[in-house]
C-alpha cells in the first residue's frame, strides 16, 4: 500500500506490487508465473490471466517510459526514444528499468478524498462489494470513524492486521485526503470509559449512552427498588447497575455471548430509566409487555447508524425495525438475566416470567401442484390395490391382506 504513479493521460494508476511484477517481467519471468505470484482476483472475483497480466505490464512500461522521457535526464530520454524507434517499444534491462522508475517518481500522485478505494488498495475488492457506500477514500475514513476500532468486522477479508495497515496508511495521507481518522479507530481492546466520560441518565437528562458510560440518578438507581429481595443476596450489588455488571461478568470468557447480552440488557435498562421512568428493580410485568411492544419499532432517539461505543453518535439500535427473531431473542435474554438476579436473591421475582415470547409467523411454502398425481392415475392405482386385496380362490388372503386394503383405499380416496 504505497503511493501510486499517475500516468500522463491521468487514467492509469499503479502500486508497488505492479513495479515488482514489472521487474520480474523485465528479467524474462513468464506472465503466468507473475500472475500467480503478484496478482489477485479482479472486482468480479475472476483470477488474472497471463495475457491480461502481460498486457497490463507492457502498458505500465509504456507509461513509465513516457514519464521518464518527460521528467528524466536528456541522456535517458534520448536512449528511450532511440530504443522505441528501433524496436517499436523501449526494451529495458533491470538497470534501465530502475532508472526509468526513478525518473517517473517525479510524477507520483497524492491520494485525495474523492479517489476510488480500489485505486489505492489492491485487496479491497470485498470492501467495495460488500460494504455499502464505501467507494472513495473519504467514505472509507467516515466508515472507520463511525464504527471505531471494530470497523473491519463488517468487511469480508479484512482482518485486524490488514485493518491496522489500512488505518496507518490513511493517517499518513491525512493531509492530502483532507480527512482525519479518529483516535478511537485504533482501539483493539473493549472500550473502557474514564470518569470524565460517565453520563448520568434519567430524569431531565435523557442521554443515551452505553453501559460502561452510564450512571443512574439516585431515585432510579434501584437501591430501593420495590422488587428487591429482602433476603441476604449472593452478590455485592448496591444498585441495579452493579447487579447488571455482576450478571455480565460471568460471561467474561465468552466475548460473543457477552456482547449479545450486554446489548440486550443495556437497551432495556436505558428504556426503563429514560422512557418508563422506573428503576430496573421496580419494573412489573406490564412494563415488560410495553418494552416488548417497543422492540417492534424503537423510538428515533434510540436509533442511529453504527458507531463506536465511545462516540457521541452511538445508539443502542441500528434500525427502527427489528425482526421477529431478534425480538424473541431479546425477550429470552432478559428473562434469563432476571432469572439469574432472582437466583442470587437480588430481585424478589422475575417480571419477565409471565411475558410470552413474540409470535414468529412462519410462511408455509406453496404446494407444488404440478408434482401431484393426476386423478386418472389415482383411479388406476386404486383399482390395482383393490384387485390385489381380493383373495384368490386358493388363498385366504390377498397380497396385502384384507385388513389393510380398506385403509389404503380410504387414503387414496381422501387424496382424490
Amino acid at each position: 500500500m504505497t503511493n501510486r504513479l499517475q500516468a500522463v493521460d491521468q487514467r492509469r494508476q499503479y502500486a508497488r506490487n505492479d513495479f515488482t511484477a514489472l521487474r520480474a517481467f523485465a528479467q524474462r519471468v513468464s506472465a503466468s508465473t507473475i500472475a500467480r505470484l503478484y496478482f489477485s482476483e479482479d472486482e468480479n472475483g475472476e483470477p488474472p490471466t497471463a495475457a491480461g497480466v502481460e498486457r497490463d505490464l507492457r502498458g505500465l512500461q509504456a507509461d513509465l517510459v513516457e514519464l521518464a522521457i518527460q521528467h528524466g535526464s536528456p541522456v535517458l530520454a534520448e536512449h528511450l526514444k532511440a530504443s522505441t524507434k528501433k524496436h517499436g517499444s523501449a526494451r529495458l534491462s533491470a538497470i534501465g528499468l530502475k532508472m526509468v522508475e526513478e525518473a517517473a517518481r517525479l510524477a507520483v500522485a497524492q491520494p485525495a478524498a474523492n479517489h476510488a478505494v480500489g485505486a489505492w488498495f489492491r485487496p479491497m475488492i470485498a470492501l467495495q462489494r460488500k460494504a455499502s457506500g464505501i467507494d472513495t477514500l473519504g467514505e472509507l475514513i467516515d466508515f472507520c470513524n463511525r464504527r471505531g476500532g471494530s470497523w473491519w468486522r463488517a468487511v469480508r477479508r479484512i482482518g485486524p492486521g490488514r485493518a491496522r495497515r489500512i488505518v496507518s496508511w490513511l493517517r499518513l495521507h491525512e493531509a492530502t485526503i483532507g480527512r482525519s481518522v479518529d483516535s478511537d479507530v485504533d482501539e483493539t481492546e473493549p472500550f473502557k470509559a474514564d470518569d470524565s466520560q460517565i453520563v448520568e441518565i434519567g430524569g431531565h437528562h435523557q442521554a443515551v449512552v452505553p453501559l460502561e458510560r452510564m450512571a443512574l440518578r439516585a431515585s432510579l438507581s434501584g437501591a430501593e427498588g420495590v422488587n428487591r429481595a429482602p433476603a441476604f443476596a449472593y452478590i455485592h450489588a448496591r444498585n441495579d447497575l452493579e447487579a447488571v455488571r455482576a450478571y455480565l461478568y460471568q460471561y467474561r470468557d465468552q466475548p460473543k455471548t457477552l456482547r449479545s447480552y450486554t446489548k440486550e440488557i443495556e437497551r432495556f435498562l436505558m428504556w426503563t430509566v429514560c422512557v418508563r421512568g422506573k428503576a430496573l428493580s421496580a419494573v412489573l410485568a406490564d412494563d415488560c409487555e410495553a418494552y416488548k411492544d417497543f422492540l417492534k419499532a424503537p423510538s428515533p432517539a434510540f436509533v442511529g447508524p453504527r458507531a463506536t461505543r465511545s462516540s457521541s453518535r452511538w445508539r443502542p439500535f441500528a434500525s427502527s425495525e427489528m425482526s421477529a427473531e431478534s425480538q424473541k431473542y431479546a425477550v429470552r435474554a432478559l428473562r434469563a438475566a432476571f432469572a439469574w438476579l432472582v437466583d442470587v436473591r437480588y430481585l424478589a421475582g422475575n417480571s419477565w416470567k409471565v411475558v410470552k415470547d413474540p409470535v414468529i409467523v412462519v410462511r408455509e411454502s406453496d404446494l407444488q401442484l404440478e408434482r401431484a398425481l393426476p386423478a386418472s392415475l389415482w383411479n388406476r392405482l386404486r383399482a390395482f390395490i383393490d384387485a390385489q386385496c381380493l383373495p384368490p380362490p386358493t388363498r385366504t388372503g390377498g397380497l396385502f391382506g384384507s385388513h389393510c386394503c380398506s385403509a389404503v383405499t380410504q387414503a387414496c380416496a381422501a387424496r382424490n
